[in-house]
């Protein structure tokens, strides 16, 4: 439909030109085989453009999809667009019915109308609508131009530039903060002046499509969050922002900034550094507060970090570092967060892990296993980071205890760093505490360089999205992997050997679900598949799988939080998967094996169906 629209409008414009040049300049273009062809083009292309804006005012107000909302801007930009195509082929139909035209045919859009109108009116009438058809036909495609960047149709600049400007590096990686720079007086973002131009801009291009909207999980599972609905309240806080300095600037031209300042100047001079008389804070100005007023906290806090909504936008609209921002804001400078969120914080800054279990047994699961440290190894080739839900969640330690079955079936020389390791900090990163992050991975990364770590194998995808990048922002550089990367290269090279006559039947139908920060932050997809393939399991897809994946819940350090509102995004996910009647669902990640497991227990499916990471599946191959 918006190709249809888009294409046909710019070949209308093209042959427009064309008319112009040859009109101006006096170039013979309109002739031979070429004029014929550019006729049957322009007509086509019209057409199509014509049926795209039938199927826009069919879908908008007839179907009525709930991530649409009907404005006066959409009635507006369809209609005008609409009577500018319908009198274009009108005037045209209007001349051929005056003047008949030997190579009429080509042009069939008139040709099928002249017939008609010449029945309906005398030439003396076909000449004066020609004459005031014809001058509105033009009024109305310059009020479109007029009307262009004060409307959603700016999208068709903006939206461009929003994508060639977008983030090439890896997604959702917060910016650090220096806290040993004294200068810094705020943490976080509360205010709109604190956001960089990029992110503003970014707000701006946003054509409120609703495809985030759609794919969000706790939009879905009914929570307030509504991430279309939090740029686009961004969008409107910046015009009243920004309407607010330039009115300003009007009343008080001594303590303005510079002619034709903008917002980030306006915030430079705000907070006294423009070398003038510094202005009023947006609370002065009466200006609604960001954090609480224009976005509200739920909406802050509702969100998992899935990137759902940015892998859904067309134009790459980043919502998840706008999200992180505000929470460090609420946690570094107000101290307000959920309860729950206070627990995880003292275990971790305490235990060093969010259980609050004790450090000096992180190691105790693998007793009789016979597992190094990395002080009794230092030749390690690997180092086996199972983090935190590895060491100290009773589940997931079956899961370590087949990961290093499988590692030594293949014969791979490894270590842990036992009870030096900590916490990576993901969660603690995530949900705001940017102080606490920097405390714990500054103490890992400081441990791993002093053994001279080069490459880690992380059995969590979070530790391995914070490890490979996120340490960097600190001095730590290692080759990280995820397990399901590790295991598939040891098999698909033959030093991991499985036993297809053990662990019982091929054939057995299983789905596989793709954690958020092991598919969409890394695009792993095919290395958990290949696995299963390796099995020997009948594997289904679900509907949400891949880049639609549907989250379980657990992101952006809400594994620690409860869900208050609507339905539990993790049983909307159990659900999905019994749909399907498999009877294993597997897993790469600790939080989803958690939260995957405790859905299927809360619709009394735990005994029907399983839930297993891949490596548990593998091991049950070798003897």
């Amino acid at each position: 439909m918006h190709a249809m629209i888009f294409w046909g409008f710019a070949l209308l414009f093209f042959a427009t030109l064309i008319v112009a040049i040859q009109a101006d300049f006096g170039l013979q273009i309109f002739r031979g085989p070429l004029y014929l062809f550019i006729k049957v083009t322009a007509n086509l292309f019209g057409l199509l453009a014509l049926l795209g804006i039938l199927m826009a005012l069919w879908r908008r107000y007839v179907i009525r999809p709930r991530r649409l909302d009907n404005t006066k801007d959409d009635v507006i930009i369809l209609a005008l667009i609409l009577v500018i195509l319908v009198t274009g082929f009108i005037v045209q139909g209007l001349r051929m019915a005056i003047e008949p035209d030997p190579w009429a045919t080509y042009a069939f859009m008139g040709y099928v109308m002249a017939p008609w109108l010449a029945s309906l009116f005398s030439e003396a009438t076909l000449l004066s609508l020609h004459k005031i058809i014809w001058w509105i036909h033009p009024i109305l495609a310059f009020t479109l131009i007029a009307y262009f960047p004060y409307s959603k149709l700016s999208h068709i600049l903006l939206a461009p530039a929003n994508q060639a400007l977008r983030h090439h590096g890896p997604p959702g990686v917060p910016e650090p903060i220096d806290f040993e720079d004294e200068s810094i007086e705020t943490y976080g973002k509360s205010k709109l002046r604190e956001f960089s131009w990029k992110t503003l801009f970014n707000t701006d291009a946003c054509v409120k499509c609703g495809r985030c909207q759609d794919h969000c999980p706790a939009y879905l599972s009914g929570k307030h969050l509504n991430p279309k609905q939090v740029i686009q309240d961004l969008r409107v806080h910046m015009e009243e922002v920004g309407k607010a300095y330039e009115n300003y600037r009007k009343e008080h031209p001594a303590r303005a900034v510079e002619e034709g300042a903008g917002l980030q100047e306006a915030a430079a001079a705000a907070q006294g550094s423009a070398g003038e008389e510094s202005l009023p804070s947006e609370e002065e100005l009466g200006l609604p507060e960001l954090i609480g007023q224009v976005i509200s906290e739920n909406d802050i806090w509702d969100c998992t970090t899935c990137r759902s909504c940015e892998e859904q936008c067309p134009i790459f609209v980043e919502h998840v570092d706008k999200t992180v921002e505000m929470r460090r804001n609420l946690v570094l400078m107000e101290s307000c967060f959920p309860p729950e969120a206070q627990l995880a914080f003292r275990n971790m800054e305490n235990n060093g892990n969010p259980w609050g279990i004790g450090w000096s047994s992180r190691t105790d699961y693998l007793q009789g296993l016979g597992v190094p440290t990395l002080a009794e190894n230092p030749e390690a080739e690997i180092l086996y980071y199972p983090g935190c839900s590895g060491a100290f969640d009773g589940r997931n330690q079956k899961v370590s205890a087949a990961i290093v079955k499988l590692l030594r079936q293949a014969q791979v020389n490894f270590a842990i760093l036992g009870n030096e390791e900590k916490c990576c900090g993901d969660s603690a990163r995530r949900l705001g505490n940017e102080y606490l992050f920097h405390s714990l991975a500054t103490e890992n990364i400081k441990v791993l360089n002093g053994y001279g770590v080069k490459k880690i194998l992380t059995q969590c995808p979070h530790c391995f999205n914070c490890l490979k990048h996120e340490y960097p922002q600190f001095g730590g550089d290692f080759e990280v992997l995820h397990h399901t990367e590790y295991l598939n290269d040891l098999l698909s090279s033959g030093r991991l050997q499985l036993n297809h006559g053990i662990g019982g039947a091929d054939g057995r139908r299983i789905t596989y679900h793709d954690s958020c920060y092991l598919g969409r932050y890394n695009t792993i997809y095919q290395a958990p598949r290949q696995l299963l393939q390796g099995v020997g399991l009948n594997h289904l897809e679900m509907a949400h799988t891949k880049e639609k994946s549907f989250c379980c819940g657990a992101g952006g350090g809400r594994m620690w939080l409860e869900e208050h509102q609507g339905e539990r995004i993790n049983v909307m996910r159990a659900d999905e998967a019994i749909a399907l009647g498999v009877d294993r669902v597997g897993t790469a990640c600790p939080f989803c094996l958690t939260m995957i497991s405790d859905g299927g227990a809360a619709r009394e499916a735990g005994e029907q169906v399983k839930v297993l990471d891949i490596a548990e599946i593998l091991a049950e191959k070798i003897s």
